[in-house]
């Protein structure tokens, strides 16, 4: 392999375990959204990349050892891993900045420590998982085991790279499975870091390959009869369709999708604390966050009072370099982003709501800046209230009493994630149980990633974390004997 001292530039693709050549030239330019400077190319996988990592994928997981391995043998590999990540997680912070524009306290703690923690958490489920129990059935004891799923195909985004990959490569490994990984063509060069960090845990050859690249080899990887299940993390509209192909194939599929998140504020909440609070659960990896709060539901009694934090809360904010400490939003990943954010505030505005702060217009001469904007007066039907924006874009909606909030926050085609805000604990878990969101806050909104991560309706099928993560790779086998099973655990 060829490649930087700084894991800017690669020549080599990991397939199966080893950097191997490209079956083609092309190549992946990776562009500053600060600077709109490039910073690092890598080789574009193409189709039969894919097809050359299924088939060692394959290999390994019906012919080769990492399956036949017992969990802890597995885990002690993943461990060997969290080591090495432990060494290097301020620079992986500091790539991811570069990569895609995160604002460097978000990249460090968001990002780079959160997959680090992931891989930590996914040992302590690991070692408790039951991977062999007995129950009495009517015919007698019934073992059940939990068998690796297979090959596995995981397609992440690059909003939070490293965030995503780890809970779909780390419960792979440990449940046994092999993983070919496509990261997407804006953010590979965290993910050929994280290659270079497996390789030096000399995992055996076909577990792991991970080849950037874009839609068509995600398709190819996709509609591969190599693979046995899918993973993926991205918008609603490519979930449906991989999760229609892979039910032609009566293919295993998990589907972390978008989010249109609606932040009740009862009328006994705090105001300050509460804005001050979405200053990150709205506004979060510069709004490029599925479940970022982005609707923010209020009384007519407190309406204005709310705008009026808001706006000062959003005035305030730092934006500009994201390798400034300082800075709250940096830029959007990609100049198409920033265009398609700054339609979207364009839209709002043709369909009658009020900028309250920020605009369309570019606060920068360089780099693919939007400025934070916060919509009034804007109905629940508008474009802003229903669509993923993706961007520091807030849409502030008026609600008559508690049930219209808990009716305008289910008038979604999404169901990813969700908070309430108030001075009663107990009163906000009863709210929280009224709102079909598959993971909700009270007075907060942060992900514990120890806990099961996904949605409801268009936001996925099948969740992230904890034991119900794991779930998603392994299938169960049940066995009724005969006789008397020996004891669990005897040779």
């Amino acid at each position: 392999m060829t490649q930087s001292l700084d894991h800017r530039s690669y020549d080599d693709l990991f397939i199966a375990g080893r950097w191997q050549r490209p079956a083609s030239d092309r190549r992946l330019a990776v562009i500053s959204p600060h600077t709109e400077e490039p910073i690092g190319e890598v080789p574009e996988a193409v189709p039969e990349d894919v097809d050359k990592a299924v088939a060692a994928a394959r290999q390994a997981f019906d012919h080769g050892p990492w399956p036949r391995l017992s969990p802890a043998e597995r885990m002690a590999k993943v461990e060997q891993l969290a080591a090495v990540y432990a060494r290097h997680v301020e620079e992986m912070a500091d790539l991811i900045t570069d990569e895609m524009g995160s604002p460097r306290r978000f990249s460090r703690q968001g990002q780079a420590n959160g997959a680090a923690a992931m891989m930590h958490l996914g040992l302590a489920v690991g070692r408790e998982f039951p991977w062999l129990e007995r129950r009495q059935g009517v015919l007698g004891e019934v073992q059940l085991r939990r068998a690796p799923v297979g090959v596995v195909g995981a397609i992440v985004p690059w909003n939070v790279p490293q965030f995503v990959i780890m809970p779909k490569l780390i419960p792979a490994l440990i449940a046994g499975c092999t993983i070919v990984v496509k990261p997407a063509p804006e953010t590979p060069l965290d993910a050929l870091w994280l290659a270079e960090m497996l390789e030096e845990i000399e995992l055996p050859e076909g577990v792991v390959s991970i080849l950037p690249g874009g839609r068509d080899v995600g398709e190819h990887l996709v509609r591969h009869p190599g693979v046995d299940k899918i993973a993926f993390t991205g918008s609603s509209a490519a979930g449906r369709r991989i999760a229609a192909i892979c039910g032609e194939q009566l293919k295993r599929v998990s589907l972390e999708l978008g989010g249109k998140s609606a932040a009740i504020i009862l009328d006994d909440a705090d105001v300050g604390r509460t804005v001050g609070a979405l200053k990150n659960a709205g506004l979060m990896n510069n709004g490029q966050a599925c479940v970022a709060q982005t609707r923010i539901l209020v009384s007519d009694r407190r309406h204005d009072e709310v705008v009026d934090a808001l706006a000062e809360m959003m005035s305030g904010l730092q934006v500009g370099d994201p390798t400034d400490e300082a800075t709250d939003v940096g830029p959007l990943v990609a100049q198409r982003q920033q265009h398609r954010v700054q339609g979207y505030i364009r839209s709002g505005a043709d369909e009658g709501a009020r900028i309250v702060v920020g605009g369309d217009d570019a606060p920068a001469d360089r780099g693919w800046y939007v400025r934070p904007t916060l919509f009034a007066n804007a109905r629940n039907d508008m474009r802003i209230a229903r669509e993923e924006i993706f961007g520091p874009v807030l849409t502030v909606l008026r609600y008559t009493d508690e049930a219209d909030a808990v009716r305008i926050a289910n008038d979604s085609d999404y169901g990813l994630a969700g908070s309430v805000w108030t001075d009663d604990v107990a009163h906000g878990l009863e709210v929280a149980s009224a709102v079909r969101a598959g993971t909700y806050g009270v007075n907060m909104y942060n992900l514990d990633i120890s806990t099961p991560f996904g949605g409801f309706k268009q936001s996925g099928i099948g969740r992230e974390f904890g034991a119900e993560g794991l779930a998603e790779y392994v299938e169960l086998q049940a066995v009724v004997a005969k006789g008397a099973m020996p004891p669990l655990g005897a040779a």
